[in-house]
């Protein structure tokens, strides 16, 4: 079946997402309520295409043919014609349970509803439509146009067939996915997140400066990019929540987030977004 693709926010994560499927020859409706985002959205996917343009993996004419596939709507109404729904709001569970119940009603009986959550239970946001068969988590990296990985995440009701067609998808996107089950943290940052903060831990205990950390784990262990310098760029506050729902749904004191973590977070040294966090920017 030819796939309709809505969107459901343009930030950092959603305008990527909207990217590789235009990308990939899919209509994208990117929606958002302000129309400042949508409008920095398609500016950031036009950016993104020059990259690629000047690197050799695009040619200039497609430019304008990837740029036409996406519309912009700032209502959730225009999901009403999708056949999948890719969620990529803000990580706030009252926001997305509210959004799966409204998109619940507008889009069309077999449309897919997938989430683009980094932590929060798909079971959770499955419940809250009367289609939690067709609810399931996929887990875009960023930056998405680059990043190979997308971790399908399989709530408790997701139905087989809604998850193969999630995985065709991704596959067709050019992307590699992983189906993962529906625990806190799913694995991409169940993995990661301790390990971040047990590097905020030897900060915070004098173990090694910023740097020397950092240093040892991309040196060391051939990280691309050290755990406190990868916490900068995800944004502490949300390392801060993803080990929140880590620590609250498993109940093991291993995933206490670090003081120090919390300290950077209500001093509003949140890493590259406000120029500062564990290094400076």
């Amino acid at each position: 079946m030819a796939e309709r693709v809505a969107v459901i926010g343009a930030g950092q994560m959603g305008n990527g997402i909207a990217h590789v499927f235009a990308q990939t020859g899919f209509d994208v409706t990117m929606i958002d309520i302000s129309a400042d985002a949508l409008q920095r959205g398609k500016g950031t996917i036009a950016g993104n295409l020059d990259r690629q343009i000047k690197k050799g993996t695009l040619q200039p004419a497609d430019k304008d043919v990837i740029l036409g596939r996406v519309t912009t709507e700032q209502s959730l109404s225009a999901a009403a014609d999708a056949t999948l729904v890719v969620e990529a709001a803000t990580e706030n569970r009252d926001l997305k349970f509210k959004m799966f119940s409204e998109l619940d009603g507008i889009a069309q009986a077999d449309a897919i509803l997938a989430t683009n959550t980094s932590s929060i239970s798909i079971t959770e946001i499955a419940a809250r439509t009367k289609r939690p068969e067709k609810v399931i988590g996929m887990h875009f990296m960023n930056p998405v146009p680059v990043m190979q990985l997308v971790e399908v995440i399989r709530g408790l009701a997701t139905s087989n067939e809604t998850t193969q067609r999630v995985l065709d998808l991704s596959t067709a996107l050019g992307k590699t996915p992983v189906e993962v089950q529906d625990y806190p943290g799913f694995v991409a940052n169940r993995v990661l997140m301790p390990m971040i903060n047990e590097a905020v831990y030897c900060l915070m205990e004098g173990v090694g400066s910023a740097e020397a950390i950092d240093t040892v784990m991309k040196l060391g262990m051939n990280h691309p990019m050290g755990p406190l310098a990868l916490a900068d760029l995800i944004g502490l506050d949300t390392c801060l929540a993803i080990l929140e729902v880590l620590h609250d749904g498993l109940g093991d004191p291993k995933y206490r987030p670090c003081p120090l973590l919390r300290k950077h977070v209500a001093a509003g040294w949140l890493g590259r977004k406000t120029k500062k966090g564990f290094h400076a920017y």
